[in-house]
């Protein structure tokens, strides 16, 4: 036979308390002594009680679900960093409903529409394509990570010291030339700040250096063919020269890796690599490839730390708003592998 559900009554049954005294356990439960939160504790143990979620969200509101917006998932950035948020589960809880953008406005308003029916709690993004100022405007807890940020909480990587240490690396495997390719973005993008980090470290060395900013494209092809174009004009510019190359991450550093694999059979020895954001590929490569680490770990855990903390304000009988956004700086790791001597 079909076990009978355990409810608030019998709990109250149970431990001589009132229903209301129950149901504020569950949703008020610091209006009660310790003491007699564990007395109710102890009840549910005993009685085996399963928490009916539905009821639960019709009664409170809260969901427990947290929306995410990727911009795409062919970048092994993206796809890890992903993987590092749903894996904090175990600690907070949370459940996340997934939204890929593909870097399309209108599709990325429509998809936090749909969230937002969902009664989803707080928002993650990591899509660059909705400006900060209105993710602010939809009134709900939200953090972004490496993307524009100035109206809402963000995490970052410190991009700048991650140009800094790219750059340094490549300088003491003396390459006539260090080039660095990226997308082009916009100053107020934390990433911009590779570009910097690695510009102000060769000139201040006396490095000569090439920065190529392009786009990409939106799709893993489109990077492939992009990419292979620059390396096709960086062989024609600097032929006969050792040439060190810092990639915005680390998908990019290994197309470029294949492409030379795919010339000369082999990483010749005047090609040096170094990408950025240690996801899985750089280590996976066919040659290992040295990259700027993320500590993407470390930054999902901040991301849903910061997030949990606005959405129990939140939940607050007076709930105190931030008076302006957070920011939280991760420090970046340099791992040295093969495609740097």
């Amino acid at each position: 036979m079909k076990k009978k559900s355990v409810t608030f009554q019998d709990i109250a049954d149970y431990t001589g308390f009132s229903k209301t005294t129950i149901s504020r356990y569950f949703n008020n439960p610091d209006s009660l002594t310790l003491e007699n939160q564990q007395i109710i504790a102890d009840a549910l143990t005993e009685l085996d009680y399963k928490e009916n979620k539905v009821a639960r969200i019709l009664a409170n509101g809260r969901t427990e679900y947290v929306g995410i917006i990727v911009p795409n998932l062919f970048l092994h950035y993206y796809s890890e960093m992903l993987n590092q948020l749903l894996s904090t589960y175990e600690k907070y809880g949370y459940k996340f409903l997934v939204f890929v953008g593909n870097e399309k406005k209108d599709v990325e308003r429509r998809y936090i529409s749909e969230l937002l029916a969902y009664q989803i709690e707080g928002m993650i993004i990591l899509s660059h394509t909705i400006s900060s100022r209105e993710l602010a405007e939809y009134n709900i807890p939200i953090v972004t990570i490496e993307r524009e940020d100035r109206y809402v909480c963000s995490v970052n990587t410190d991009n700048y010291m991650g140009g800094v240490q790219a750059a340094s690396l490549l300088a003491k495997t003396n390459c006539d030339i260090l080039i660095h390719i990226n997308s082009r973005s916009s100053p107020e993008v934390p990433g911009y700040n590779r570009i910097r980090g690695f510009q102000d470290t060769c000139e201040e060395n006396h490095l000569a250096y090439d920065i190529i900013l392009e786009d990409l494209g939106s799709s893993y092809e489109e990077n492939a063919q992009k990419i292979e174009e620059i390396f096709q004009r960086v062989e024609e510019k600097y032929g006969g020269k050792s040439k060190g190359f810092f990639i915005s991450n680390d998908t990019h550093a290994n197309i470029l890796l294949n492409i030379l694999i795919r010339k000369y059979g082999r990483l010749p020895d005047e090609y040096k690599i170094v990408g950025f954001d240690n996801s899985p590929i750089s280590s996976e490569a066919v040659i290992p490839i040295s990259t700027v680490g993320q500590q993407m770990e470390i930054m999902a855990e901040q991301a849903m730390e910061l997030l949990v903390m606005q959405m129990n304000e939140r939940k607050k009988r007076k709930p105190v708003p931030l008076t302006e956004p957070i920011h939280k700086i991760v420090t970046p790791v340099l791992i040295r592998r093969a495609t740097t001597g």
